[in-house]
């Protein structure tokens, strides 16, 4: 499952991300309900307008106003001029003209920074004049800070600053803005201001937590964020169901990425729902649902109804017309089929993905390399080599990096199966480093060095597995956290090559953090949870800490036993291990007494 699972991934590459509503843009602009959301726009005019409203009653004319009532005039002038401004040389104009007149820590000219910066990112400008602009609006706004209009002024600042530090690569910097901004709007309740609807707000600040979380590799956190995003989504655009459909969509997406295909099979169901009931059948936008849906399907091993679901994506997408998408799909159907044995429908597929994918396209390389899966899984080691280096030809010229790091990770898996060890090698050490280059691929660089950690374990080079094995699980923790199951298989493996190198110690703890992990994400009763913990038995065993290798023994015995009559084989091995523990302990206890060798149980290497 897993080795399946993980080229599922290729589906969200390929599918087309849309953008948010409008109301996630820069300005916060208001949906059809009667509240209103606040923009630099709407803050700043409602001091104007204030300020109106004070004068109206009685307004002298210009021969009869003082110098300092002449000077008021002229701002509210300025003022009025910049806030009318809509194009971006009005805008760069007004804003020369009244920033003068403000104090440099007048909330007015905070508010004109941030209403410039916005506009200037909403057209795509320089992300570094946009944050000059945004952390100008910082320094004036986010002060103590307060409630209403302040706090949320001040939020908005911040999440300027943080999209335009995300778009320079700043990583860190952006988190750290947009966190301040999230701090604001937690102290502020959505309605507890007559005049501002924090939830775009709030959505804006929360969608780009994602995505600068997701570009740091911390991809767990990063779903709590999108989730959030869904939540208030459905507060906003209730009965929208193409845009709640999306979001859903997006959602699942997010756990499908992480292979946590169980969370986002509810999530791919309400997107079906939501989109059948607000364009029927045959939509565009069900079938890019159902075409997620069969991926999370597939990462169940559910492969029949996966299959049912490509089918019917594939035959909406035909009736749109939507070629690449259709070609996608079929190579999507293709690995189904050879999932599920069925190499000829897999073949028929590729070859009729192949007429329709341009020359020396991504797409073109996507269906030599699952041609490549036909030819291995029918033995024929030549075809799937010729395939492999016809897709690769085309991946170094051709390919985007992350879709090339990407098939290079799926052709690996393949000369693994051909047992050419130092070629797969090769492949996934050019994975490491693209991936390691991407910000956003830390998970794929993650993933690339544990199997070469045990690839080079598996072929005895256990001091040169070790590195990639120990970067393989820092580089896990920080894109997945600490219990998801990846890490603890890189555990086990870490364990191993300790055992090999006769550091008992060291391995009992890495299979012991691996058997949390397996327990935690598997449930302990799974197989691979049942043979770190025999692991975890042996090394307490080899450091002759015995009553701790019976204890885990006996663990095992359990877990086993658990399964029934289908288990009969590992539970007899299993007893036999322990009988044979028993007997060491013994053995080792009789030594201890005797004269001269009175020395206590090992608890080290």
């Amino acid at each position: 499952m897993r080795r399946a699972s993980s080229s599922l991934i290729s589906y969200l590459r390929r599918t087309r991300r849309r953008p948010l509503p409008a109301l996630s843009s820069p300005q916060y602009p208001s949906n059809p309900s009667p509240r209103r959301y606040p923009s630099a726009r709407l803050l700043l005019h409602g001091q104007t307008q204030r300020r109106n409203l004070e004068t109206l009653a009685e307004t002298p004319s210009p021969a009869t106003l003082s110098p300092v009532e002449q000077r008021v005039e002229e701002l509210s002038s300025l003022e009025e001029a910049f806030e009318s401004a809509t194009t971006r040389e009005e805008i760069l104009a007004a804003f020369a003209a009244v920033a003068p007149s403000l104090p440099a820590d007048d909330p007015r000219l905070g508010l004109a920074c941030l209403k410039v910066g916005q506009h200037l990112d909403s057209t795509g400008d320089d992300p570094a004049q946009v944050l000059s602009f945004a952390l100008r609006a910082v320094e004036i706004l986010d002060g103590d800070g307060g409630a209403g209009g302040e706090a949320v002024s001040a939020a908005m600042a911040r999440h300027l600053a943080g999209v335009a530090t995300f778009n320079l690569g700043r990583l860190a910097d952006s988190l750290g803005h947009l966190n301040r901004a999230s701090r604001h709007l937690r102290r502020l309740d959505y309605d507890d201001d007559g005049q501002f609807d924090l939830l775009p707000v709030s959505h804006a600040v929360e969608t780009q937590l994602s995505k600068t979380k997701t570009a740091l590799g911390r991809r767990e956190e990063a779903l709590e964020n999108l989730r959030n995003c869904l939540r208030i989504k459905e507060m906003i655009m209730e009965g929208n169901g193409r845009e709640l459909g999306l979001a859903n969509r997006d959602l699942a997406e997010a756990y499908v990425s992480v292979l946590n295909f169980k969370e986002a099979l509810p999530f791919c169901l309400r997107a079906i729902d939501l989109h059948r009931a607000e364009f029927g059948e045959n939509s565009a936008e069900l079938a890019q649902d159902r075409r997620l849906l069969a991926v999370v399907y597939t990462g169940l091993e559910q492969h029949p109804a996966a299959l049912e679901q490509n089918e019917l994506s594939r035959r909406a997408l035909r009736k749109w017309g939507l070629a690449d998408e259709l070609v996608a799909a079929e190579i999507d159907a293709a690995n189904i089929h050879i999932a599920m044995g069925r190499l000829d429908e897999a073949a028929d597929l590729l070859q009729a993905a192949a007429r329709a994918a341009a020359a020396d396209s991504e797409t073109r390389a996507a269906v030599f390399v699952s041609m490549a899966k036909v030819f291995c899984n029918q033995g024929k080691f030549g075809d799937a080599k010729r395939c492999l280096e016809l897709g690769r030809e085309i991946l170094e010229t051709k390919a985007a990096p992350a879709k090339a790091a990407e098939a290079y990770a799926e052709m690996a898996m393949m000369y693994e199966t051909m047992n050419e060890f130092e070629t797969a090698v090769a492949l996934l050490k050019r994975t490491a480093a693209i991936a390691e280059r991407l910000p956003r691929e830390q998970h794929a660089a993650a993933s690339a060095a544990a199997r070469i950690g045990w690839l080079l374990l598996l072929t005895g080079k256990v001091q040169e597995a070790l590195p990639h094995l120990e970067d393989a699980a820092e580089r896990m923790r920080e894109s997945f956290g600490a219990k998801h199951f990846g890490l603890g298989y890189i555990y086990n493996n870490l364990g191993a090559a300790y055992m090999e190198l006769d550091r008992p110690q060291s391995a009992a703890q890495m299979f012991a953090l691996a058997k949390d992990v397996m327990d935690t994400a598997l449930g302990p009763h799974h197989a691979d949870a049942i043979e770190a913990c025999q692991n975890l038995a042996n090394a307490y065993a080899a450091m002759g800490s015995f009553v701790l290798g019976l204890e885990f023994q006996q663990k095992v015995i359990d877990a086993w036993e658990n399964h029934g009559l289908n288990a009969k084989d590992e539970i007899r091995e299993a007893h036999r291990l322990l009988e044979q523990m028993k007997k060491k302990a013994l053995s080792s206890s009789s030594r201890a007494a005797a004269p001269g060798k009175a020395m206590p149980l090992l608890s080290g290497k």
